[in-house]
């Protein structure tokens, strides 16, 4: 099982020096990777589920969030919970992308994209809301073509992205290209996770029962794709306290990461929190594993 955490800009700030105090302490602990949210922008009446969010949220830019803390960092992955696909073009998210992974050497390797769940966000970036599972689908392909792509350039002739003879560098670190897992709760995010994905990270609201049908309609969508159903992985939300038991049921239900996050607002708890966490799963940073 690999661990990683999350760290909440809207919840504690974009203040450089506390999330790269976070980071390199997530990294310390043996924490695999670090996962950054985005909403790109909000606007009043805004809601998810039930709960209007607060407009002076101050979510940061998860890509430019996660090059700072590369270069504060030695070791931990990257990663996103979720990067709203559709409301990037691709051939600019491409060269971000990859020039993140080679900035970091290689760290930039947990892409988790959605589509978003805000009308207004997606007219704000000139997005028709109905057509964001298309926009995406293309996006993942256009992403995989550049930097697959070689000097004599590639080509893409989609309903929303059209190209000739287009050339991306820096390429990805040492790889063709950058692994995309698939966030989302919906069947659609299922099918696009075993369709297209190298992951499938579903949201929280389901129950058990519906949890392990998503589960086997990505892997089932992944072998009618052609493709290596059991090659793709599978991240859960989980609790920073939860017990090994709860770890284990998880890894019976075939989950390859677990993502956690703090509860604590001060930074000195939130520290004592990843450590205990570390300490009580021997993650190979704790002290107990040193």
């Amino acid at each position: 099982m690999k661990f990683a955490i999350s760290y909440s800009t809207p919840q504690y700030g974009a203040d450089p020096d506390r999330i790269t105090a976070f980071a390199r302490h997530a990294e310390d602990c043996g924490f695999e990777s670090l996962y950054l949210p985005e909403h790109i922008a909000l606007y009043p009446g805004a809601t998810i589920g039930p709960t209007e969010i607060p407009t002076s949220l101050p979510y940061a830019d998860p890509l430019d969030c996660l090059a700072f803390v590369a270069a504060a960092t030695r070791r931990i992955l990257l990663g996103t919970g979720v990067l709203l696909l559709p409301y990037h073009h691709p051939v600019v998210l491409a060269k971000r992308l990859a020039t993140i992974d080679v900035l970091s050497r290689g760290r930039m390797r947990l892409l988790t994209v959605g589509l978003g769940t805000l009308p207004g966000e997606a007219r704000a970036v000139g997005v028709d809301f109905r057509t964001r599972g298309r926009r995406a689908d293309e996006a993942i392909d256009v992403l995989r073509l550049l930097w697959a792509g070689g000097e004599e350039g590639v080509g893409f002739d989609g309903e929303f992205f059209a190209f000739e003879n287009l050339c991306s560098f820096p390429k990805p670190f040492g790889v063709t290209e950058l692994p995309i897992h698939v966030g989302g709760s919906s069947r659609a995010a299922a099918r696009r996770a075993g369709r297209r994905g190298d992951g499938y990270f579903p949201g929280g609201a389901l129950t058990p029962d519906e949890r392990a049908a998503r589960l086997e309609l990505a892997r089932s969508s992944a072998v009618e794709a052609g493709r290596d159903p059991q090659a793709l992985e599978y991240t859960r939300w989980g609790s920073i306290d939860m017990p090994a038991e709860r770890v284990e049921a998880f890894a019976a239900e075939g989950v390859t990461r677990i993502v956690v996050g703090v509860t604590a607002a001060e930074p000195d708890r939130q520290r004592d929190e990843m450590s205990a966490f570390a300490e009580r799963f021997g993650l190979s940073g704790s002290p107990a594993t040193r």
